[in-house]
């Protein structure tokens, strides 16, 4: 009697043309990563491994991840999959591409020869003097602290202070995002993120990156009293990727 061996899962990088030729020198993510494979349905190919047993996102495993999907986007357009995107089988890798083909196809003509660029937007810490000139409820719970001192006189002047940094930086933001918007192909608005008012991220050709830097770097120096810029980038267009799959 012969026994049954189980499918092994996938880990799935993401998705490229069917004629793309893995980069040599890469590995995926696990302790021992297992070696790259692509699985071929028509003109797509999903890049693969075999999954690691008890995967979690450690750092190792997230560069790994990260690493694989620059080198992919480097050599030609990539649909990348997020961290952790674990099929139970190839035949279910191969269907996916199957029943997504079209629109894979599509997603990748719309990302060839582009970048993300993703940038964040935290409140400038200095310049108190112009907003005490600008925050009309900063300025008379500073005076108030100042005729009165004290903890609790304090403790609402610093929230006070914090609540203006955060409007003014926020609508300095919403500037910068119309001026980088301009610039780019697209743009979409990122989650949330502790501490920033702005998390964007912009769709643009590669041949625009050095042009997207200087406006960058200008409306960083022009609104560096209010706002702090943190560029991130090229990335992989996750953010002008649909989800292909939910394994």
């Amino acid at each position: 009697m012969t026994a049954t061996v189980a499918p092994r899962s996938v880990y799935v990088y993401g998705v490229v043309h069917a004629r793309r030729a893995l980069p040599p020198g890469r590995t995926g993510v696990g302790a021992h990563p297992a070696p790259l494979r692509t699985l071929r349905a028509g003109e797509l190919a999903a890049v693969v491994s075999d999954a690691p047993d008890g995967l979690r996102a450690k750092r190792r495993d997230l560069l790994a991840h990260q690493e694989l999907a620059l080198a992919l986007a480097a050599d030609g357009p990539v649909l990348p999959m997020r961290f952790g995107m674990v099929a139970p089988d190839e035949e279910v890798v191969r269907r996916q591409l199957e029943s997504s083909h079209g629109d894979c196809l599509a997603a990748l003509q719309r990302v060839d020869g582009r970048v993300e660029m993703n940038l964040k937007a935290v409140p400038a810490q200095g310049d108190l003097r112009s907003l005490v000139r600008e925050d009309p409820e900063v300025a008379r719970l500073r005076a108030a602290a100042h005729r009165t001192p004290g903890y609790e006189a304090s403790l609402r002047l610093g929230e006070a202070v914090a609540r203006g940094l955060t409007r003014r930086a926020t609508a300095t933001a919403a500037a910068v995002l119309a001026a980088l918007s301009e610039v780019a192909d697209e743009r979409v608005t990122g989650p949330e993120v502790p501490g920033c008012v702005l998390n964007a991220s912009f769709l643009l050709a590669r041949a625009e990156m050095r042009r997207f830097h200087t406006v960058v770097e200008r409306l960083a120096a022009e609104h560096g009293g209010h706002v702090e810029l943190r560029l991130t980038g090229p990335l992989p267009c996750y953010s002008f990727v649909e989800p292909a799959w939910a394994c």
